[in-house]
């Protein structure tokens, strides 16, 4: 594998559109390379770092300003990599931390910024302090970096609270001790490889804190906080008292979620970033019950971004856009920080696929739905959250319009939540199957050797090389959308939207000399014309000032 950089850099006009903006992820679209899906360089059927590298080119010509590629470390890959063993290496079917180098390096020639995942909730069970926990028994120090505890009844054999993982059944999972006997239990939110780090343990703490720095000498302009929610749990660990705990997830505080101790750690994060030149930032994955408490995150002093769940979990409904889009932006006011928006991650359904099926069905879904409507949603959708104020993420493919794969076989199932029943649904296996970058090939491009999760027949008709410059295309789309948006004043930057009188099932707002209309609706709908149209999802018509929107499209215009 490839240890030194050796794609081209960029021109300096490139270079320049993103190093010398100030507070540059403040209407920054970050594009989300899931690394084992990405690019495979060695023909492993696994993506790589040197594969992220080689296509970094195709990301600075799509128009985005920044990479968040989801982990990479070392990782025995009980969870895809949010199990790390060691927060300071790389993997080795990712590459090494020479590659790492490399593809920051040339980033930052493209004038691409990265931002890396950071999993301090947990570790792997294979991790040095783990492991040194369990060898020495009750009573070890080593434990109190944990949360290890004695079980319930006569014996010892009931777990110490009624919490549940995130990935189904039990929180807790009981040692096996070094004499043999069972012993204490400990908690893990997610799967048992994934134990919770105890957070008021001081070590805890200044590890990361020297993580942080680590990886901010390597380079890196920012990290995406994983269970940014997590980490601090409530004082005596106190049962909830019912089962079904993840139906209140994203619903109430929970005693292991949302906790206000969370923020102090922040805190003392952020005086470390400022420290660094710039402008380096923190993005985090905070489920919470409000967006308002999501605010709590982004305070002036804290995180500078959170991701934007309510968003995602939003219908393709004209009022509910609304509502969610408002009480974003007057949560976000207060404390400064910029909103943002995302439709699709590695965790959920792809919204092609969700706006394939109606709605109700949730983020987690096994059904194609009508694939034409779901990508004319979908397409349309896009463009509706580019033309919002703040930052955007996409994620890998949904430039192509590529669909979930709903029909993998069960016997290649790699989600650990498919393999315990009670948990999440366990298909986010579909929204991570390799992407197709060819019409042909043994893996459409990906690499030489197949691909860790089989791709569907026709994906190569979905492919880079099928679409560029294809007119129509959804790949096209999004680069003429990126470009307008760059070049647009009153896209990305502010903090409000003015609403416009439009029909029902129709979103329509002004920013400046910029119009947003998205049709929302199963039936075209007539609109005033703008101003001249800049971009639009699908074919419009326009005659004595008036335009013809069709169903479920977006059309951007400007005055100017």
């Amino acid at each position: 594998m490839s240890q030194q950089p050796s794609a081209a850099p960029a021109p300096t006009s490139a270079v320049a559109t993103v190093s010398e903006r100030h507070d540059w992820w403040r209407d920054a679209v970050i594009y989300q390379v899931y690394p084992r899906s990405f690019a495979d360089s060695n023909g492993d059927g696994m993506g790589d770092l040197e594969g992220a590298r080689t296509r970094l080119p195709y990301l600075r010509d799509l128009g985005v300003d920044a990479v968040w590629l989801s982990p990479f470390y070392a990782s025995p890959q009980a969870d895809a990599g949010y199990d790390v063993a060691d927060y300071r290496a790389v993997d080795p079917m990712f590459g090494t931390l020479l590659d790492a180098d490399a593809l920051i390096r040339d980033a930052h020639a493209l004038g691409l910024r990265i931002i890396v995942d950071l999993v301090p909730n947990h570790s792997s069970d294979q991790y040095e302090w783990f492991k040194r926990a369990l060898a020495e028994g009750p009573g070890s120090p080593s434990r109190d970096r944990y949360h290890f505890r004695p079980g319930k009844g006569k014996n010892g054999e009931l777990p110490p609270n009624d919490w549940e993982s995130v990935f189904g059944g039990p929180a807790w999972t009981r040692v096996t001790e070094p004499d043999g006997t069972p012993g204490e239990w400990y908690l893990h939110l997610f799967a048992p490889e994934q134990p919770d780090f105890n957070w008021e343990h001081p070590a805890v703490g200044d590890e990361f804190r020297s993580i942080l720095r680590f990886w901010l000498d390597m380079g890196v302009d920012g990290f995406r906080i994983d269970v940014a929610h997590g980490m601090v749990k409530a004082e005596g660990l106190p049962d909830l008292g019912f089962h079904e705990q993840l139906k209140l997830l994203g619903n109430d505080v929970m005693p292991f979620f949302d906790q206000d101790g969370v923020h102090a750690i922040y805190r003392q994060w952020r005086r470390i970033l400022d420290e660094y030149s710039g402008e380096r930032i923190f993005v985090a994955e905070a489920w919470t019950p409000t967006v308002e408490r999501t605010a709590n995150y982004v305070r002036p002093d804290e995180l500078h971004q959170a991701f934007n769940f309510q968003y995602l979990g939003t219908h393709w409904d004209a009022e509910e856009l609304r509502t969610v889009i408002d009480r974003t932006l007057d949560a976000m006011r207060p404390v400064g920080a910029p909103a943002t928006w995302v439709l699709s991650n590695h965790d959920v359904t792809r919204h092609a696929t969700r706006f394939a099926n109606p709605a109700g069905l949730g983020t987690q879904i096994r059904l194609a739905g009508d694939r034409a409507l779901g990508l004319r949603r979908a397409r349309a959708a896009t463009l509706l959250m580019l033309a919002l104020p703040g930052s955007a993420y996409v994620y890998q493919g949904e430039e192509l319009g590529l669909p979930d794969v709903v029909d993998l076989p069960d016997e290649v199932r790699q989600d650990p939540a498919y393999f315990r029943g009670a948990g999440q649904d366990g298909f986010r296996d579909g929204c991570r199957v390799p992407i197709p970058w060819t019409r042909e090939g043994s893996s459409y491009g990906f690499g030489d050797g197949g691909s860790w999760l089989p791709q569907p027949a026709g994906w190569g008709e979905l492919s880079v090389e099928a679409q560029t410059g294809t007119p129509g295309s959804t790949l096209e789309l999004y680069r003429e959308a990126l470009a307008v948006r760059r070049a647009t004043a009153d896209l990305g930057a502010g903090d409000a939207v003015e609403w416009l009188r439009a029909p029902e099932g129709v979103v329509a707002f002004r920013r400046g000399d910029f119009v947003c209309v998205a049709n929302t609706t199963g039936e075209s709908v007539a609109m005033p014309a703008y101003g001249r149209v800049l971009l639009a999802s699908g074919e419009i018509t326009e005659a004595a000032g008036e335009a013809k929107v069709p169903a479920d499209t977006t059309v951007w215009w400007t005055r100017a």
